[in-house]
């Protein structure tokens, strides 16, 4: 576990050379790639959301596509189109950007909600089906999606199908002082994602996938688990709660989670740092509390405070 550790590591430290400061960032897109997930990123355009994805794709020597979305793509430009011969009097399907390893879904909420519907068989089955042919796509198949905050002109709220599709949604944020300073000296003059080199390959980014299903989670864990999925439909200040989805999400991410931290089991620590991520953008709120201005991140915080959380020594 120790060289797993280290390789991981080693990823993150790359991605770093280019997204400065955000190695919990790229610990998380790390562990949903590993969770076969995908995750959702929202934040305002210029703090580097592109970038972590082409970092990611190059320190795993993973072929990256990027689907730009805009109000007038087509589903078709998404999965692909099948295009008939007249000398072979076949159809040969031509594949969509979406058959891929790592997938970069730029501003998915400027597109219409036909369009982003598009996503959801390949996120889900990993697979697209084009007028009756279904094509898996392999894994490798990570697919990290951006938008700008729906408050913003001209774009469409992502459907509650769609978000549960996501096994993470996060914030980049802006950088620290410190660390914009630090990205003005080392972007003088050549952009490091032009020099970055892999660490890994496909085939060990496939392995890792494989061992960590077999990550043990406890079942005092599993308990907790469901506990909190089930606390969240019955808050007063949510509408409709986790699906049993979000808690094999959870479940998926925690495992992921623990084997980078070179561990074959699950912690509760794992649980109840990654709910905020795995759970929060699954909740529909009230009225009054998206007037009162909370989130799903703040409500998935309060909801653990009134758990029982397992102890931890129990698990050393």
């Amino acid at each position: 576990m120790l060289e797993i550790k280290s390789s991981t590591h080693a990823v993150v430290e790359n991605i770093q050379k280019v997204i400065i400061g955000k190695s919990e960032i790229a610990v998380l897109s790390l562990t949903t790639l590993l969770a076969k997930g995908h995750v959702l990123l929202e934040d305002v355009p210029g703090v580097g959301k592109t970038m972590l994805v082409r970092a990611l794709a190059k320190s795993l020597n993973c072929a990256f596509s990027r689907i730009q979305f805009t109000p007038d793509l087509l589903p078709s430009d998404v999965t692909g189109v099948s295009i008939y011969h007249p000398q072979t009097q076949q159809f040969e399907y031509r594949k969509g950007p979406i058959v891929g390893d790592i997938i970069l879904a730029d501003e998915i909420n400027r597109t219409s909600p036909k369009t982003q519907s598009s996503l959801l068989e390949a996120m889900e089955e990993s697979s697209v089906t084009v007028d009756g042919e279904t094509v898996k796509i392999d894994q490798p198949f990570f697919v990290m999606a951006t938008q700008n905050p729906i408050e913003y002109e001209g774009t469409y709220p992502l459907p509650e199908a769609q978000l549960d599709r996501f096994l993470m949604k996060l914030n980049m944020g802006y950088p620290a002082e410190a660390d914009e300073l630090e990205m003005l000296r080392v972007m003088g003059d050549v952009h490091p994602i032009e020099s970055l080199t892999a660490v890994l390959e496909k085939a060990d980014v496939v392995k890792m996938q494989e061992e960590v299903d077999h990550v043990y989670v406890d079942p005092l864990v599993q308990q907790f688990i469901v506990q909190l999925v089930r606390a969240t439909r019955k808050h007063s200040a949510v509408e409709l709660g986790v699906s049993p989805r979000g808690s094999i999400a959870l479940l998926r991410a925690a495992k992921a989670y623990a084997f980078i931290h070179g561990r074959d089991y699950v912690i509760p620590d794992d649980v109840t740092y990654l709910a905020q991520y795995v759970l929060g953008h699954r909740l529909i709120l009230t009225h009054e509390a998206k007037y009162s201005k909370q989130n799903g991140a703040l409500i998935i915080k309060d909801i653990m405070r009134q758990l029982d959380i397992p102890a931890r020594k129990a698990f050393n």
